[in-house]
């Protein structure tokens, strides 16, 4: 049973499903739009909030050096998906890579994992955007019914109108056709940048050398406590982070590192693009350098403008433009965040509609979702299906604490991909590699530690939420996917053909 379990399906037989006809998505981007797409992702309401919260509360004006080490671990995991994405150029990302090298169980545990945490984000995405355009009607006057707006508790009724019909038009949008998502998400992608870059330059004319000082503040003890409310590392060992401090450093690194959620879901437009093997190493690193250097800048920005122990923590960026008498600044930031989580929330569906899509084409998943479009070659049975779940989920329901989920599956992504990229340089060290991981196993084993340290950091109750989830997906796995795996089925057909006697008379 061990054998069924792990076995793994080679990367010529992966990349010749993506040959079949009814199976096959269209080739449609390059290193740009897989740029945009990651800069897109990444660049989301996290540049305006975070950056004042860890400040103020974990690292003070050192944030900034919070960012460095988030993205740090981040470039560490992007150059294994880097090699990963161009030895394997299907749809899938972790989920493909795992099956390649690590076996179909780790293959389907990591794609189980990938279907909530892309689910849960683009549903969270889309209530804090709704949150934001609520913001903006009332302020010109305009009012939704209390029932459409998801805060009615009165009445015992409350469905956000505007959440589910931006997953719904995203979704009629990626049924399209994926060069008009693309095009979409180019332009949405350079108003907020171009946001993001106005709220730099503005902001620098405000900072004051005073606000630094301290630029480590002196490190504070945290009490332990013993609910799960409380990072895993700290009920395990007793121990919890200090804020502020040098410690304090990489306590806000965890914190921030939510910030740069979704760079990975690059990956999972490998097969649509026109030459994997070189632009899906450059969407995935140039989009991560270019968030990295936003971030830093705009948290820079933030400290110096005013003092990390004065910052708000609902909107400490357009509350420090006001403090500085300068509060028009903050409807434009508002209008950035808005902007902003619209890409936000298509990349991630788009990322989960091709995950769900790779799993079913292998017949993990029922085969009836690995039917492409006849004329936009697009996955759109499981886009259609995901799209309306995932508006009926918006509508009715906050997400707030199930949002960390998103953080720790994404964390245990990193962690698989790191190991499989060892694993395979082993198994197949003949694959051609137009991009190669440096300094294999060290490199991965440093991911993989970093990954693991913030996943520590995470609460109790997240992971027990993660267990639970994996434990249904094992159920899933065992009473479907396994008896219907397309390479267990070629296995024993393979099997029962090397074992039926010859035909003919004999001798």
């Amino acid at each position: 049973m061990s054998s069924t379990l792990f076995r793994t399906k080679r990367v010529e037989q992966s990349i010749q499903d993506t040959e079949e006809p009814e199976h096959a998505l269209r080739k449609s981007l390059s290193a740009l739009d897989l740029t945009v797409f990651g800069v897109g992702v990444v660049i989301g309401t996290g540049i305006f909030v975070l950056t004042g919260t860890a400040a103020k509360n974990n690292a003070g004006p050192a944030v900034s050096l919070s960012f460095v080490v988030a993205g740090v671990v981040c470039a560490l995991a992007a150059l294994c998906y880097a090699e990963f994405a161009s030895t394997v150029p299907v749809a899938g990302s972790a989920y493909t890579f795992s099956y390649a090298s690590l076996g179909e169980l780790p293959a389907w545990t990591i794609g189980w994992d990938l279907v909530l945490e892309l689910a849960l984000g683009t549903a969270v995405v889309a209530v804090g955007w709704s949150g934001y355009i609520h913001s903006l009607l009332d302020n010109a006057g305009w009012h939704l019914p209390e029932a459409l707006s998801g805060r009615d508790g009165a009445h015992g009724f409350g469905f956000d109108i505007l959440a589910a019909a931006l997953v719904l038009v995203l979704t009629a949008i990626l049924v399209l056709g994926m060069k008009l998502s693309a095009r979409v998400t180019s332009v949405v992608v350079a108003i907020k940048v171009a946001v993001v870059l106005v709220v730099i330059v503005a902001g620098a004319f405000f900072i004051k050398g005073d606000n630094y000082k301290p630029f480590i503040p002196k490190a504070q003890s945290v009490e332990a406590g013993g609910n799960l409310k409380a990072p895993l590392i700290q009920l395990m060992f007793g121990w919890a982070p200090s804020n502020f401090g040098v410690m304090g450093i990489f306590t806000a690194a965890s914190v921030v590192f939510f910030a740069f959620i979704g760079f990975d879901v690059v990956a999972t437009a490998a097969e649509e693009t026109r030459n994997p093997q070189r632009d899906v190493p450059r969407g995935i690193l140039g989009s991560l350098i270019i968030c990295t250097t936003l971030y830093v800048a705009v948290s820079i920005v933030v400290t110096g403008m005013q003092k990390y122990s004065s910052l708000s923590i609902d909107a400490p960026l357009a509350d420090a433009f006001k403090a500085t008498g300068h509060p028009w600044f903050a409807g434009l930031i508002s209008f950035g965040a808005a902007i902003g989580l619209t890409t936000v929330c298509m990349i991630l569906l788009l990322g989960q509609a091709r995950v769900f899509f790779a799993m079913s084409r292998d017949g993990l998943l029922p085969r009836f979702f690995s039917h492409v479009h006849p004329r936009f070659r697009t996955p759109y049975r499981p886009t259609i299906l995901l799209g309306v779940v995932i508006a009926i989920v918006s509508g009715f329901t906050s997400l707030s604490e199930l949002a960390e989920l998103v953080n720790i599956g994404t964390l245990f992504a990193f962690i698989v991909v790191a190991i499989g990229v060892i694993i395979l340089r082993n198994k197949r060290p003949d694959l051609p590699r137009s991009f190669r991981t440096p300094l294999v196993p060290a490199l991965p084993i440093l991911s993989v530690l970093a990954s693991l340290w913030l996943m520590l950091n995470l609460p109790a109750e997240t992971w027990l939420r993660f267990a639970i989830w994996m434990v249904i997906g094992f159920v899933v796995y065992f009473f479907y996917g396994r008896t219907h795996s397309r390479l267990g089925q070629q296995q024993a057909a393979e099997a029962g053909a090397s074992t039926t006697p010859p035909t003919g008379d004999a001798p």
